[in-house]
């Protein structure tokens, strides 16, 4: 027998944050799908901005050389959850900007003002213009792009849940060996926490979900469950 599909009951922007092996991703696709809700990976925007660096010669350890061409590069994000894309001036960049060394990069180059300025008012337009709400996933959605938003997830996992994760999603000679993608984590989290210009952080406002004991299925529909509650806040709301 078939189940009718969920809705979310009004449309929401729900900003979902956490990091790197929580399972973001996954969960934000599923949850976008499933409700009807456009889906921004945010990450692949910073990582779109790094790989175009990295190609174009720029030192991304150079924060002045970052900053001056940060507003070259013309990126442009679909927000279908069943197939996100991602181009840089006109170039499918979905497969490029995963590669290990855009990964070993992205911190660096996220961590620039004027790149996180001009990655955010592209995110917050996207946001604006979902005509049936959007699942916005990234590291600093709640506090920063979209501190309004309708619903706010922070989801977290232990160190060893999210390096085995991370572990299962990497090919080839690009999948270490846990400790080492452990310490990846551990560093990247260190990065994201501390850097001055929007960091990794919890909003006060946000539901935390811990995502080291559940199944991928299970966070789905916890966070399916908080957005319908959402959504119905809000549609009761805009009724009054």
């Amino acid at each position: 027998m078939e189940t009718a599909a969920r809705t979310a009951p009004a449309a929401v922007i729900v900003a979902i944050d956490g990091p790197a092996g929580t399972g973001k991703s996954s969960t934000s696709k599923a949850v976008a799908a499933k409700l009807g809700l456009g889906y921004l990976d945010t990450g692949a925007q910073y990582r779109a901005i790094t790989w175009w660096m990295l190609n174009n010669g720029i030192d991304v350890n150079d924060a002045t050389a970052v900053a001056e061409a940060s507003g070259k590069p013309a990126i442009v994000s679909g927000i279908d959850p069943a197939a996100p894309t991602i181009s840089v001036d006109g170039l499918d960049a979905a497969g490029p900007i995963r590669t290990q060394e855009v990964t070993s990069a992205v911190s660096a180059v996220s961590a620039v003002p004027e790149v996180r300025t001009r990655i955010t008012e592209l995110q917050r337009s996207i946001a604006a213009g979902a005509p049936h709400g959007i699942v916005v996933e990234g590291r600093d959605i709640g506090i920063t792009v979209l501190p309004d938003a309708d619903l706010k997830v922070f989801l977290t996992a232990s160190a060893e849940a999210r390096a085995a994760r991370r572990s299962g999603e990497l090919k080839g000679k690009e999948a270490g060996d846990l400790a080492a993608t452990r310490e990846a984590l551990i560093k990247r989290d260190a990065a994201d926490s501390s850097r001055k210009t929007s960091p990794l952080a919890k909003a006060d406002d946000a539901v935390e979900v811990d995502t080291t004991e559940l199944t991928l299925e299970q966070v789905i529909e916890c966070v399916v469950t908080l957005i319908e509650g959402a959504g119905a806040a809000k549609a009761g709301r805009d009724a009054r």
